[in-house]
């Protein structure tokens, strides 16, 4: 696979991961931390909206990987 082709992949990947990772972090945070004290809550969000990153970034990295010589 080319870098063209998997930067196409990857940004499908990416928005799949984004959805289903804020429609999972929205609804958990719903029914565990609407009660909770105002710091527990902080907290929660503060996690909740950077730990996306850490599978985004792999898919990033997967997809700027050189291409192989076909040769």
């Amino acid at each position: 696979m080319t870098v063209r082709q998997r930067k196409f992949v990857g940004i499908l990947i990416i928005l799949a991961i984004l959805v289903v990772y804020a429609m999972a972090a929205v609804s958990l945070g719903d029914v565990l931390i609407s009660t909770a004290p105002p710091a527990l809550q902080l907290a929660y969000l503060a996690v909740a909206g950077l730990l996306w990153a850490v599978p985004a970034g792999l898919v990033i990295r997967w997809m700027q990987r050189p291409d192989r010589d076909r040769g």
